[in-house]
């Protein structure tokens, strides 16, 4: 898994553009939680399919850009959050134990 690390409101405006030739996922982490460190290690052992690119926030060091994500895309916090963005939109979101590739492989479709 190759996560592009953002740590900023640039970094989500960045997210937003690549999203119109690409999907985004953005992986919300809190580094204090089991499960959200759970639904990370699930995602980095499974196949990371092309044509999608993973984006990584730890929440907890930027709590003022997770605020963010869910005014911009109209999405309830929650931590750990798989969010997938695709022309600028958030076409889907999930969380905690709910959060797998296969799903996600399937929202982008």
């Amino acid at each position: 898994m190759n996560w592009r690390e953002f740590t900023n409101e640039e970094g989500l405006e960045d997210i937003k553009t690549r999203s119109n030739g690409k999907p985004q996922v953005i992986f919300k982490h809190s580094t204090r939680c089991s499960i959200s460190s759970m639904a990370k290690s699930r995602l980095e052992r499974a196949s990371a399919p092309d044509g999608i690119e993973f984006n990584y926030l730890d929440l907890i060091a930027h709590r003022n850009v997770s605020a963010k994500i869910a005014e911009v895309f109209d999405v309830e916090h929650a931590s750990p959050q798989i969010l997938i963005i695709k022309d600028g939109a958030c076409i889907y979101d999930e969380s905690h134990n709910a959060i797998n590739m296969d799903e996600i492989v399937e929202a982008v479709g």
